[in-house]
């Protein structure tokens, strides 16, 4: 056989028959298990999506996709495992904006958010809701905003640490309503949640999703929630402009990255099977109870998104005076 009378295309065909060249890596992934590393504790709401979402990949690839929680450093630990994983597209990272965050304030030497994935998809957002325990004295913003004033530093307020969402979305609150509250890190999302249902936390601003069904039982009571209108799960329940604060834009975002160096074709694979599984009757039926909005789009959309995150919190935390520079 003459090989230079053959195209490039009759040539790549021939010697994947004689096994002489692999098959593109697109065409047979995956052919083994997949892992998503999440950097939070079991039990969160970015861990239940990440779960559902693993289910979905299963079903769909024929592989097991399992979840693995990397928690800890304020999801740094989770982000910088996933990140310096083999770019093969076996481990993706399920990230929030925690990457975005830490870009600011608890940056790791050699580790850039921006640079050191490959965006996939952005997976969803989520409205954040000021939370206080069911026997709270506190039945509004306002009268929480009072008494903080009046009594500046005794209210408590439970974080997931420097680097999280419920951090700077407690700080923008704090700013907003020109209150000093007492931040408590946590560690263990369900161990946050137990201390404020007992009231040894006097607030909390998490994610919708992960607090929506305390929020039904009457284990927590809510008081505002961020977005410019009201939650759709929450129709009776103020945004902080309706209770007289300034608009608080601030949200959760959950997006699928992969370690930089995962060819395209395998990126967009997974995206395709996502933007498949995110417009599913079986999701769109989820996403209120879940307490998200689904989203989807390209990897570039994805890419620019986290980019601006970065720049955002940047400005924030300088502007709240976490940072000097």
């Amino acid at each position: 056989m003459t090989w230079s009378a053959r195209s490039c295309g009759a040539i790549a065909i021939a010697l994947a028959m004689v096994g002489l060249c692999p098959p593109a890596p697109a065409q047979t992934y995956p052919d083994r298990p997949v892992r998503i590393i999440i950097a939070f504790s079991a039990g969160g709401s970015i861990d239940t999506l990440g779960r559902i979402i693993a289910q979905k990949l299963s079903e769909a690839w024929g592989q097991n996709v399992v979840v693995e929680n990397r928690p800890g450093g304020g999801a740094n630990i989770g982000a910088v495992a996933a990140a310096q994983s083999a770019p093969d597209g076996y481990t993706l990272h399920l990230a929030a904006q925690s990457i975005a965050v830490n870009a600011t304030l608890a940056p790791v030497k050699g580790f850039d958010p921006a640079t050191d994935f490959a965006p996939v998809i952005l997976i969803a957002t989520a409205q954040d809701v000021l939370i206080v325990p069911p026997d709270s004295p506190f039945r509004s913003v306002k009268e929480l905003v009072a008494y903080a004033k009046a009594h500046p530093g005794e209210l408590n307020t439970g974080t997931m640490g420097p680097g999280t969402s419920s951090t700077l979305a407690t700080i923008l609150f704090g700013m907003e309503a020109g209150i000093k509250l007492q931040h408590v890190p946590y560690t263990s999302s369900s161990t946050v949640q137990t201390d404020l249902m007992t009231g040894r936390v006097s607030l909390l601003i998490p994610a919708l999703g992960g607090y929506l069904g305390h929020i039904e039982a009457g284990k927590v009571r809510p008081l505002a929630v961020s977005g410019r209108m009201r939650a759709a799960q929450l129709p009776e329940v103020p945004t902080y402009q309706e209770a007289g604060l300034s608009p608080i834009e601030e949200s959760s975002w959950y997006a699928l990255v992969a370690p930089k160096g995962t060819p395209a074709p395998i990126v967009t694979r997974i995206n395709d099977e996502m933007t498949r599984i995110l417009v599913s009757p079986d999701m769109k039926a989820r996403e209120l109870k879940m307490g998200f909005r689904l989203e989807g789009g390209s990897p570039e959309r994805l890419g620019a998104f986290i980019k601006s995150e970065i720049v955002k919190w940047a400005a924030l935390a300088k502007r709240a005076g976490l940072v000097t520079k």
